[in-house]
């Protein structure tokens, strides 16, 4: 099952379990779009990997299987893969 990590490891953005601006590579490293499509073109800057949007959970899933709370944000921000 998908962790739903709650912002973007680039800048910070929130990005709730709703938003279809959450793009993720294999590993579920969570980016935004805005990242992921500029300066990341669309590969994760851990592994290499494609960054895909991330699926949204039903509301009614999120109750029994709630999204991810920890933060992850590089200090010095990304650059591209």
């Amino acid at each position: 099952m998908l962790e739903l990590r709650p912002c973007c490891e680039c800048c910070g953005t929130d990005l709730p379990p709703e938003s279809t601006a959450a793009r993720i590579c294999s590993y579920e490293c969570t980016f935004c779009a805005g990242c992921a499509e500029g300066v990341l073109a669309g590969r994760c800057p851990n592994c290499g990997g494609e960054l895909v949007r991330r699926p949204i959970r039903p509301a009614e899933r999120l109750l029994k299987h709630p999204a991810g709370t920890v933060r992850k944000v590089k200090p010095q921000g990304c650059v591209a893969a």
